[in-house]
């Protein structure tokens, strides 16, 4: 069994770097961002050294997620756990060193004590804000800057915290608890997997269980009924998430 999400990562890009990974619908936008195993890896690498070379941060730290569902919010959580951290998911605030967030939630991300605060407009094609929101960091842009290849100062463990905040879980049990959430949405090795972001919110469902599972994954923002049967079919989907 996988015992760690970096591990899930690494095995996803070994079975094949260049097939879809992670493929992101919204249906209000129109945006679809396709990202192979290789270009998460390269995301993933980037927002690690980031966390690491640029904010200074080290194993057992903290990060706030307070995004939604897609894909830069995959390759934040998927950076700081490659980094060693923690990600804490909110919504009660609790002390942190870094923290991301959309210009949408601002307000309620100056409730948390945290050091470096990020924000993303999670816009097609990973645009950078227009306006970034005062005393915050526009992510797309800063990250960028850092490199496409992270090797971590040490392993990341089993037991090392995956999440953080009022409940506390390691990644060994993250991933049992992703491996468990496979087997109930009937999740398995080689699925193309679509997912309506609304009815699945948690990363445990539309992130880490099909990673673990050994799934590729398409994310659906906004997903307009209509569309699920033709996307299915273009999308090679052989589970829906709906």
């Amino acid at each position: 069994m996988i015992d760690t999400i970096p591990a899930a990562l690494a095995a996803a890009v070994r079975r094949d770097p260049t097939t879809p990974l992670l493929t992101w619908y919204d249906d209000a936008s129109g945006d679809r961002t396709e990202l192979s195993g290789a270009t998460m890896d390269n995301w993933v690498a980037k927002t690690a050294n980031l966390l690491v070379d640029g904010v200074g941060l080290g194993s057992g730290d903290s990060v706030a997620v307070l995004l939604p569902p897609h894909w830069q919010t995959a390759a934040v959580l998927l950076g700081g756990w490659a980094a060693g951290l923690a990600a804490d998911l909110g919504p009660d605030p609790q002390p942190v060193e870094v923290l991301f967030t959309t210009p949408g939630h601002v307000e309620i991300a100056a409730a948390w004590s945290t050091g470096d605060r990020y924000a993303t407009g999670l816009l097609p094609l990973a645009a950078p804000l227009r306006q970034v929101p005062p005393g915050f960091i526009d992510y797309t842009v800063e990250v960028r800057g850092f490199g496409d290849r992270f090797v971590a100062s040490a392993p990341v463990g089993e037991n090392d915290r995956a999440l953080a905040g009022p409940v506390e879980e390691s990644h060994l049990s993250v991933c049992r608890t992703a491996t468990e959430r496979a087997a109930e949405l009937g999740i398995k090795p080689g699925d193309r997997v679509l997912v309506d972001a609304r009815a699945y919110p948690d990363p445990a469902d539309w992130l880490l269980a099909p990673l673990i599972a050994g799934a590729s994954i398409v994310l659906c923002g906004n997903l307009d009924p209509a569309k699920v049967e033709a996307r299915a079919q273009s999308e090679k989907v052989t589970l829906l998430l709906t």
